[in-house]
């Protein structure tokens, strides 16, 4: 089955690996971001089905991290906070929050209380949408495999997250920055090519079978496009 994407909007490195790990572990992908302004920018709304956000991360202007997030879509969001306090857990909740856990954060708890809003809202892992078809196009997330015309495209792992986001958002210019943290788990460099390669191998293969290569545009200082 395909399974939930989760990010993590959490500066201390320690807290945001280790809850990354803990998740990962359960079967999620998981995305990590520094900030606030990172994580919402460069991600194509709706993309995520859960996001942790730390309480006190800094925004570009005075709204709070949640207010910012609200601003951006309704996507399920657990604050995660250092002050445990009614007042502090009365604002969160004020604020569009729909789960609030305290720091230090166990483990076990967080598995709980990941599990417990993906199945109130419908998104867990059972019940996500895990097929793309476009044209004769078809792409099977949770076997990863893709289809033309009845025929399997052999992709590599990376190369079919890359081709399942890209799809998932056709239509719609998807970053540079988010897919280096979606598809390859690391941060943009201007001098790293490795996206570009991926994509060059997918156009190729496409152009193989018949499939033009103008389905994948490159918007120069933006990101990628598929349509």
């Amino acid at each position: 089955m395909a399974t939930a994407h989760i990010l993590i909007l959490e500066s201390d490195t320690k807290i945001s690996r280790q809850l990354s790990g803990t998740l990962q572990k359960q079967g999620f992908n998981v995305t990590q971001c520094q900030d606030v302004s990172e994580g919402l920018m460069v991600m194509p709304a709706d993309y995520f089905d859960l996001i942790l956000v730390n309480a006190f991360l800094p925004t570009n202007d005075d709204l709070s991290p949640l207010q910012a997030i609200r601003s951006w879509g309704q996507t399920p969001v657990i604050v995660l906070s250092s002050i445990n306090t009614t007042a502090k857990r009365i604002e969160s909740f004020q604020q569009g929050a729909d789960d609030f856990i305290s720091k230090p954060i166990d483990s076990t708890e967080i598995v709980l209380r990941v599990n417990a809003i993906l199945r109130r809202t419908h998104k867990g892992e059972s019940n996500i949408e895990g097929e793309i078809d476009i044209d004769h196009l078809r792409l099977l997330k949770s076997r990863q495999q893709v289809f033309y015309r009845g025929d399997n495209l052999a992709f590599t792992p990376i190369q079919f997250r890359l081709l399942w986001i890209l799809a998932e958002n056709r239509f719609k210019v998807v970053s540079k920055q988010f897919l280096y943290r979606a598809v390859l788990n690391r941060q943009f460099s201007r001098y790293d090519r490795s996206l570009e390669m991926h994509l060059s191998r997918i156009r190729k293969k496409f152009i193989e079978v018949g499939i033009s290569a103008d389905r994948f545009a490159t918007i120069h200082g933006k990101g990628y496009r598929f349509s």
